[in-house]
């Protein structure tokens, strides 16, 4: 169930848009106030905001200025009667993602929110499949640090995952010892260190079928490491 947070000081119009809502299967919370409005979005995050811009408080304009500026992505709805062109553009550049203009038919508006939500969960997924690499038998998830392979999960340290992500971001080209050892582990490039080999043979001995003659993760003869997605050998 998709969770909206209506934030309109008008009472009668608070009401009819949470009973039409909620008839349409939403859980719907009402704010009057901006300030109230501001934080319980930011506490509750819903997946939707529907918001007037002539608020006591804080003023719609504020409200998007301060939400976005704080790096949320909820999805924003304006209701308002302010009509007017130079309004509408305001919003949007502050980070509307649609504007409807009062007096509105009810049934346009629940279309308008069914598009933003559907909008809003889609690159939600985009936005999730981006994190998502993978290598053979292993998915790695960037953004929740996890790895699994064959559908199981595998315990990589830290450094390993960071390891493992630095090679990723080079899709296939090589990366020298000295390269990772300063994007891992923040090394100069005057130390010489085994770190590099001890935590790939460890990797390989994770998400490898048979460590001693890997298939993905590959040394490049007096170079380096490289990630390589076929199923191709290496050493």
């Amino acid at each position: 169930m998709s969770r909206i947070l209506v934030v309109e000081d008008n009472r009668d119009l608070a009401f009819g848009l949470r009973n039409n809502l909620e008839i349409e299967g939403y859980d719907v919370q009402v704010e009057s106030d901006g300030r109230r409005g501001l934080t319980q979005a930011r506490d509750t995050k819903p997946d939707l905001i529907i918001l007037d811009l002539m608020l006591p408080g804080l003023d719609g304009f504020r409200f998007l200025r301060e939400l976005r500026g704080g790096g949320s992505d909820i999805p924003i709805l304006i209701l308002t009667a302010r009509g007017e062109e130079s309004d509408k553009v305001r919003a949007l550049k502050l980070g509307a993602d649609d504007y409807v203009t009062k007096p509105f038919g009810v049934l346009e508006l629940l279309a308008r929110v069914e598009a933003v939500l559907r909008r809003g969960e889609r690159d939600g997924q985009l936005q999730h499949l981006a994190n998502i690499e993978q290598i053979g038998d292993v998915v790695v998830d960037r953004a929740a640090r996890t790895v699994t392979r064959h559908g199981k999960p595998v315990a990589l340290t830290p450094k390993e995952f960071d390891l493992l992500v630095a090679l990723l971001r080079r899709r296939g080209a090589v990366a020298s010892r000295i390269d990772l050892m300063q994007e891992v582990w923040g090394y100069s490039s005057a130390v010489v260190s085994r770190t590099v080999d001890t935590h790939i043979a460890e990797l390989r001995r994770k998400l490898e079928d048979e460590p001693s003659a890997p298939k993905h993760i590959l040394t490049v003869r007096k170079l380096g490491y490289r990630l390589d997605n076929r199923n191709g050998s290496g050493g």
